[in-house]
């Protein structure tokens, strides 16, 4: 239930919005209608001076009075987080591998090898033919 602050019995016009400031006194403002029109200035209406509390929202009710009222906050309650247990990391042993001897370069060493002899049985081929047609023209 809302309960009255102070009596000051203001009266209000149509088309401006009244409220509570920050230091407790009555002011209004122009409110804005339709697009690209802009709220006005706000200006005093009459000084009072109340100390505002947290946790009340401060109004100006249908006498002019400044009421307040205990503020309620509604919606959907949050669900409360579960505490997470933290498990201690185990620490792996690092293990050094040894270098690998690369087999690469057997595999070249044997292809060098294998060029070489197709070069020689070639020389070969073609010395036999060059003795096969010394022997035709005999």
């Amino acid at each position: 239930m809302a309960k009255k602050v102070a009596k000051v019995g203001i009266k209000k016009e149509a088309g401006y919005l009244y409220f509570v400031d920050k230091n407790g006194d009555i002011s209004c403002a122009k409110m804005a209608r339709g697009r690209g029109k802009k709220a006005g200035k706000t200006k005093k209406v009459e000084k009072v001076g109340i100390k505002k509390e947290s946790g009340f929202l401060y109004f100006i009710d249908k006498q002019g009075d400044i009421a307040c009222a205990k503020m309620v906050r509604g919606g959907a309650k949050k669900k409360s987080k579960k505490k997470v247990v933290k498990k201690k990391a185990v620490k792996k042993k690092v293990v050094k591998k040894k270098p690998v001897k690369k087999k690469a370069v057997k595999k070249k060493a044997v292809k060098k090898k294998a060029v070489k002899k197709k070069a020689v049985k070639k020389k070969a081929v073609k010395k036999k033919a060059v003795k096969k047609k010394a022997a035709k023209k005999k």
